[in-house]
């Protein structure tokens, strides 16, 4: 986690110490705790040799400036930002430290842009395929059914595991660890509960014996999120979708057509399992583009002669 700060700086052991905070008080993901890591890295490395508590806003502006310079998009800078941010906050609470520099400072204003998902046709197209009795195969369409059926995020689905009453076929709900260590329980749709239920009757061809996840690799152990992009990826392929697809992107189709049908922003909101209603509402954009389309193609006032 921390091996990539510069270990010649002489405030690495306090940024150290940050990290193992983060670790064990609010118990983020790795990879989340992988970012906070590089992003204070690079604080250390702009400093260079400067110590924490000699930086001021000024510095930090010039920082952010090269970063910004050297093609960081505004967004990446944003999330640099609250990084350091934290760092000083931590660093006021536990060494006195009495100025936070990066407070006022902002990233450069990043262009909005609008999460891709498949339209329902698409989304159709990718899922409905021949039965199979390859084991593999059985665990791909289980995975990328449960994906769309339910809006879970990567690490949700790899994190899954077969007891503990995590996936429950018979209620239709599969209960999943979020961001912040936050639990939520959601549907699975009935086409996702039946292949979940070919799955597993053919996961013990795949499994190693005492392995408790749900979905496992070649090797019988928990399937790493690289394997199920790559599985993605090539099963997109095969059903003849032309446009790269990752996971995420079945969340994001998840929840538009979700909101498509109900309208109920609410609900998406807490099926998602986003703290902040801000998050969800993004969806409410691409809604009103499918309906945008409709309007250009339907209305006799909507184009130029």
């Amino acid at each position: 986690m921390a091996e990539a700060l510069p270990a010649t700086h002489p405030d690495a052991a306090l940024v150290r110490e940050h990290l193992e905070a983060l670790r064990h008080q609010r118990r983020l993901a790795s990879g989340t705790l992988r970012n906070y890591a590089r992003d204070l890295a690079l604080l250390l490395r702009l400093a260079q040799g400067a110590r924490l508590a000699a930086i001021d806003g000024v510095q930090v502006r010039r920082f952010v400036a090269q970063l910004h310079g050297a093609g960081l998009s505004g967004r990446s800078l944003a999330g640099t930002l609250s990084a350091w941010r934290g760092l000083y906050r931590w660093l006021a609470r536990q060494r006195a430290f009495s100025a936070n520099p990066c407070q006022g400072v902002r990233a450069p204003r990043a262009p909005k842009t609008l999460p891709k998902a498949l339209s329902v046709e698409a989304a159709q197209r990718l899922l409905e395929v021949a039965p199979s009795a390859s084991p593999v195969l059985l665990r791909d369409r289980a995975m990328f059914e449960l994906m769309y059926s339910s809006g879970l995020r990567l690490a949700e689905l790899v994190g899954l595991d077969l007891g503990g009453g995590r996936l429950d076929l018979a209620a239709g709900e599969v209960t999943v660890t979020g961001k912040g260590s936050k639990t939520r329980t959601v549907p699975v749709g009935a086409r996702a509960r039946d292949a979940l239920a070919q799955w597993l009757a053919a996961r013990a061809q795949l499994a190693a014996p005492q392995e408790s996840a749900l979905f496992v690799g070649a090797r019988g152990a928990r399937i790493a999120p690289g394997i199920v992009r790559a599985r993605l990826a090539a099963w997109a392929r095969r059903q003849g979708l032309d446009a790269p697809l990752h996971p995420h992107m079945l969340r994001h189709t998840f929840a538009t057509h979700v909101l498509q049908s109900s309208q109920d922003l609410r609900a998406v909101q807490e099926m998602l399992g986003h703290s902040s209603i801000s998050s969800t509402q993004v969806y409410t954009h691409l809604d009103f583009q499918s309906l945008a389309k409709v309007y250009d193609a339907a209305h006799p006032r909507a184009r130029k002669k």
